[in-house]
């Protein structure tokens, strides 16, 4: 698999295939809202368009980055997510980086968003799409976040050998500047157990694919077949 690592910034066309990584934490808190029930996920252009959607879908959540505001459900902390009922519902979501990569790369055939917590699910969807080339865009610092491209390079390694060990990337991702941000509280809107949270390797079964649906992107789960579906297939 040819894999090309960039920043947002670096997309000079659109991709074939591209996974999108936010570890801390727009894909961590993604995948966990899906676990608490979330049908889908509205991935947001922009505050003002977050809180409109709502206006017009009441019965929608909201989640942003930083500290709660009005208008919006919760923040974009997996440590507070895990404790609210989604059930069925519509969540929208805007980040500073994970939901701007996502919509950057829209036009794409298969665009997957993905952190640690999904990982394996994601490279076993690329090696069941028997995907030649994939641009994982890397979402943090201007596509010099550690923790997403450590996550982004193991992603890549575990499509193609499936006996990848996770620690090293596990600890470049634990040593990152957004995970000493989060743990020393520079952030706001942050749960003590975001950076352990959000290091749990492959904690959900599933990966999660964004389409475009009526001009907005739209996040859902997709699972995914275990490896001892694939070898019998």
């Amino acid at each position: 698999m040819d894999a090309r690592f960039l920043g947002i910034s670096e997309l000079v066309e659109s991709p074939s295939v591209a996974v999108v990584v936010d570890v801390m934490r727009a894909f961590t808190v993604a995948a966990w809202a899906f676990a608490q029930g979330a049908e889908k996920i509205v991935l947001a252009e922009s505050l003002e368009e977050a809180l409109a959607l709502k206006a017009r879908h009441p019965d929608w959540a909201t989640l942003k980055d930083g500290p709660p505001a009005p208008g919006f459900d919760t923040v974009n902390s997996p440590g507070l997510l895990r404790s609210i009922d989604l059930g069925g519902r519509t969540v929208v979501q805007k980040t500073t980086a994970g939901t701007v990569g996502a919509l950057a790369v829209k036009e794409a055939s298969l665009v997957l968003c993905a952190s640690f917590v999904v990982a394996e699910a994601t490279a076993r969807l690329l090696r069941i799409r028997e995907c030649d080339g994939v641009t994982f865009v890397v979402t943090g610092e201007d596509g010099q976040a550690d923790e997403d491209l450590a996550c982004a390079q193991y992603i890549a390694r575990r499509a193609t050998e499936a006996g990848t060990d996770a620690a090293e990337f596990l600890r470049r991702a634990g040593e990152s500047r957004a995970a000493a941000e989060l743990a020393e509280g520079v952030r706001q809107g942050v749960h003590p157990d975001d950076v352990a949270l959000c290091l749990e390797l492959d904690r959900f079964p599933f990966a999660m694919v964004a389409t475009s649906e009526d001009s907005l992107m739209i996040l859902r789960p997709c699972a995914v077949p275990s490896l001892t579906d694939e070898a019998s297939a």
